[in-house]
């Protein structure tokens, strides 16, 4: 095809709902005919679909732009496109600052990504190689955008995100995604319930339901909390064997979602329920919806389930936290006995509430109040872990790592990229387990995230 000459990397960064913005982008190029490289050093262009959630991600993905700076000014990349969050919400400031760019997308123009390639190829002077015209850029409405599409799965042949909603209603007053993303919009369920249709016939294993708010899904499109109809609509029309849910908000756990986990033998027993924090005051200053009662309520419902494991994440110095505020957090974190569980110190995002909000807490305590969190936390890790030694457990193999000599993998406690790795080897030393094979393994030994064991073998 004409733009197969054309060799084209990614950059993808941020969360996994970002990578499946990626993903529908490289479908799209690849349907344009350009050739999708893996090597930012033999790109011709480069595409960087950025994060802009928090401080530290802002800077990571400024930091891949320049580098990616460098590379066009010294070899042979001739094109830098940003896409993502970071474009939509910093677009005068990446156009200004940043002249190395020579396309930008927001969030709701992804689908034009063949029109931005096609535009950054069209303006290259054909004797120095260089660009020679002005910016190609787009800011398509966000919430008008289509959502979902084809994709190109980068996640493996065993596992894949599946995006059932975008942007979010919450209003959490330290967040900024419903300025960069708006408000959310549900995907129908029979377009999600066709793409998971698709993600089976390519052999995947274990599907990942995600959006801002999974839990959410359906109240904008049908009036109610639709996620239990979603799934099973999803375990009806496919044979995958694990359906897992991310991002699933406390107040949103309903009975019929908690049913719905208990009874479907091919919902995972897990799932990811954020609180943010569990004192009243702070849950109040952060606009989240429900108070620290709701929240136990939630993970007392559960935990009925038998085999459950729960993950959460929480915010440290957030504006007006006390001692005891996060005093109240860290013996929460000892009653609760979350399973997985990660924190953030406070970032002060320009343009939220909470930016404006007086007694914001000195750096150096917020990171001195995460330590002290994770501290607290890796005794519950390693308790969790330690009780699992001698257990056998059903695992989606991802493959073979040479340097440990060992098989790497994951049981239904662990989800992918956040969470540890299962290591296993087998008797028959000649042995490969393929990637996407599920086999039963013998939990020997414990880490402080990650497992040990040995495949249990039928032959």
């Amino acid at each position: 095809m004409a733009n197969s000459h054309v060799k084209v990397g990614f950059v993808s960064l941020g969360c996994s709902k970002n990578l499946c913005d990626t993903e529908i982008m490289l479908r799209h190029l690849v349907d344009e005919g350009y050739e999708i490289t893996p090597e930012e050093s033999e790109a011709d262009i480069v595409i960087v679909n950025t994060c802009a959630f928090i401080e530290s991600a802002k800077k990571e993905s400024i930091d891949s732009i320049l580098d990616l700076g460098w590379l066009k000014k010294n070899h042979t990349l001739r094109g830098i496109i940003v896409t993502g969050c970071l474009a939509e919400r910093y677009r005068e400031q990446v156009t200004a600052e940043l002249p190395e760019v020579d396309a930008i997308l927001g969030v709701g123009g992804i689908h034009r990504i063949g029109e931005a390639v096609k535009s950054v190829v069209d303006s290259w002077d054909k004797k120095t190689g260089k660009a020679k015209k002005t910016k190609f850029a787009c800011f398509d409405d966000k919430e008008s955008s289509e959502l979902g599409g084809e994709r190109v799965i980068t996640t493996g042949d065993a596992m894949a995100y599946l995006k059932i909603a975008e942007g979010c209603s919450n209003r959490c007053t330290y967040c900024a995604i419903p300025m960069i993303r708006g408000k959310m919009r549900s995907r129908t369920m029979k377009d999600i319930v066709e793409e998971a249709t698709a993600l089976d016939a390519m052999g995947i294993k274990e599907l990942v339901l995600i959006a801002q708010d999974t839990s959410a899904y359906g109240i904008d499109l049908y009036g109610r909390y639709e996620l239990p109809a979603l799934i099973r609509g999803i375990t009806d029309a496919t044979k995958i064997p694990w359906i897992r849910l991310l991002y699933c908000y406390p107040d949103k756990i309903t009975d019929e979602l908690v049913e719905e986990i208990r009874n479907n033998p091919r919902v995972v027993k897990y799932i990811d329920i954020p609180i943010q924090h569990i004192s009243d005051p702070v849950l109040r200053r952060m606009n989240r919806h429900g108070d620290a009662a709701m929240i136990r309520d939630a993970i007392a419902k559960l935990r009925t389930v038998p085999g459950m494991v729960l993950r959460s994440t929480a915010i440290v110095g957030f504006p007006g936290e006390t001692e005891e505020d996060f005093r109240q957090l860290c013996e929460f974190l000892k009653e609760a006995k979350f399973e997985r569980f990660g924190a953030f110190p406070y970032s002060q995002e320009e343009d939220t509430p909470a930016a404006a909000f007086p007694d914001q807490i000195d750096e150096q305590v917020k990171q001195d109040r995460y330590d002290i969190l994770m501290q607290t936390q890796l005794a519950v890790s390693e308790a969790y872990n330690a009780s699992r030694v001698g257990t056998t457990v059903r695992v989606l193999c991802e493959g073979w790592d040479p340097v440990a000599e060992s098989h790497v993998g994951r049981s239904y406690a662990e989800a992918a990229e956040i969470d540890g790795k299962i290591w296993f080897t087998t008797k028959r030393k000649d042995l490969r387990i393929a990637e996407g094979e599920m086999i039963d393994v013998k939990i020997t030994e414990a880490m402080d995230y990650d497992l040990v064991g040995e495949a249990i073998l039928n032959v």
